[in-house]
């Protein structure tokens, strides 16, 4: 799976110099890592809900994702501060790598009716998000073991200054983006 690990250094590198000309190696962007978040709605009517978000996630990344809570008290949503909201995990590295180079080639294909991502989820500093209807397009869930489909927000943190560099640079890497 050192697939992706390869191909930016050989081709994506190269490229991005001549594209933005830069003069050093180390202005080319670069990812830094991939954060997936499991925001779960039902955790108060179904506590045991946590729990299997947090296994499918490990199943996906190969990493045990951690508890996030509630930063405030909102009432409407019957919500109060420190309650358990949902898990995400954080990739660096490898495990980075083998996960976008996955999920490029291998789960967002299997999305149904799939052309390709929207190039309009930038955060104007070079940062991409992308939300996944449910956890079934990736190989390691079991359809029948699933107790419910959740979703996911799955976002590329890169180096990049603005959000056309960090496009190539995703672009470069095999992120499908529709024309």
């Amino acid at each position: 799976m050192e697939k992706l690990r390869e191909l930016y250094q050989k081709e994506v590198v190269p490229a991005m110099i001549k594209k933005f000309q830069y003069k050093s190696v180390m202005e080319v962007p670069k990812l830094e890592k991939i954060v997936i978040n499991i925001g779960l709605g039902d955790i108060k009517e179904n506590p045991k809900s946590l729990e299997n978000a947090m296994n499918d996630l490990t199943q996906i990344t190969g990493q045990r994702p951690i508890v996030t809570k509630a930063k405030k008290s909102i009432a409407a949503f019957k919500v109060r501060e420190g309650v358990n909201m949902g898990c995400k995990v954080t990739l660096r590295a490898n495990k980075m790598y083998d996960f976008a180079y996955k999920f490029f080639n291998v789960a967002l294909p299997r999305v149904r009716d799939f052309r390709g991502v929207s190039g309009k989820s930038f955060d104007g500093r070079g940062n991409y998000a992308i939300g996944v209807k449910e956890q079934l397009i990736f190989p390691e869930i079991e359809y029948d073991k699933v107790d419910k489909i959740r979703g996911m927000d799955i976002i590329f943190v890169t180096t990049a200054k603005t959000d056309e560099e960090a496009k190539e640079l995703l672009k470069l890497m095999g992120m499908p983006f529709k024309n």
